[in-house]
């Protein structure tokens, strides 16, 4: 949930030696330019768990703009270490938000009682959202994903599950829409969760900010919030009291689209170097078939 400290690690890709790999599904997502709509995405549905909400919240100073936008960026940067990053790499960022989940509480101030930020079930949402936003985001975004590799997808993130302990999670769409569905009887929007909401739709970033940062955090534009919020399930955007119909989420496909495409324009110096080096990867192994997939 990345409520402390991270130190931004430059990932070291290579072709076998990290969780995935050079034919993978999730490099094949994770080098698109969709990072900032995924991650507030998936902030927003995190948010309507009241336990893994008020966590971060009480962890958090997420009413400070700067405080909420180092949060999120520190969230991407462990998304491009464990994506791209050797499994030594991996696995040290991991342990390192591990050791600050484990020495953080929250008060449950429905019952009054105390929890652990590091709960299993909060962590298995998170894990949940997180994976669901990605790949809702690259499918809206005209990525060209089949129903067999949105599943391999899914089966992949265990792999990142893994670095938190957790080993229970969805293995495939099927069972990753099963257990969102099977969640939302504990889900609400309480205040903390609209506050959360709100700050997320209203973060702002400079223009500057989207054309510098790595592709996986470019369209940090501030529309962002927004372009990610038209993208949630509709159960979730009446449960934050939407109704939007089926013109706002066309409009946000037409978005994300657009921003793909704008992204696929730039010169290659502004891309991050890990996302060069696993697209060189990417391109070798397309004429090597069977190479280069992390077990």
């Amino acid at each position: 949930m990345f409520t402390g400290n991270h130190t931004r690690v430059k990932a070291i890709v290579t072709p076998g030696g990290g969780l995935f790999g050079p034919q993978s599904i999730t490099w094949r997502i994770h080098t698109e330019p969709l990072g900032w709509p995924a991650v507030l995405r998936a902030f927003q549905l995190q948010a309507l768990h009241p336990r893994t909400i008020r966590g971060i919240a009480q962890n958090c100073l997420l009413d400070d703009p700067e405080v909420a936008r180092a949060r999120l960026r520190r969230q991407l940067a462990f998304i491009a270490v464990r994506t791209f990053g050797t499994r030594e790499q991996a696995e040290q960022a991991a342990e390192r938000v591990r050791r600050v989940h484990a020495r953080l509480i929250g008060l449950d101030t429905d019952t009054g009682t105390l929890f652990r930020v590091d709960d299993e079930e909060n962590l298995r949402w998170v894990h949940c959202v997180e994976t669901s936003s990605h790949l809702e985001v690259a499918l809206r975004a005209g990525v060209p994903l089949t129903a067999a590799d949105a599943d391999a997808y899914v089966a992949e993130q265990r792999r990142s599950a893994s670095l938190v302990g957790l080993r229970d999670v969805p293995g495939d769409v099927t069972e990753l829409r099963d257990h969102l569905d099977g969640m939302r009887p504990y889900l609400a929007a309480t205040d903390e969760a609209r506050d959360a909401l709100r700050r997320s739709a209203g973060l702002q970033m400079s223009w500057r900010l989207a054309l510098l940062a790595p592709p996986l955090a470019l369209g940090s534009l501030p529309a962002a919030g927004a372009l990610a919020f038209a993208t949630l399930p509709a159960w979730a955007k009446e449960m934050y009291g939407c109704h939007a119909g089926g013109a706002a989420e066309y409009a946000a496909g037409t978005a994300l689209k657009a921003l793909r495409a704008a992204a696929a324009a730039l010169p290659e110096r502004l891309v991050a170097p890990e996302i060069r080096a696993a697209r060189r990867l990417m391109r070798a192994v397309a004429h090597a078939p069977g190479a280069g997939v992390a077990a």
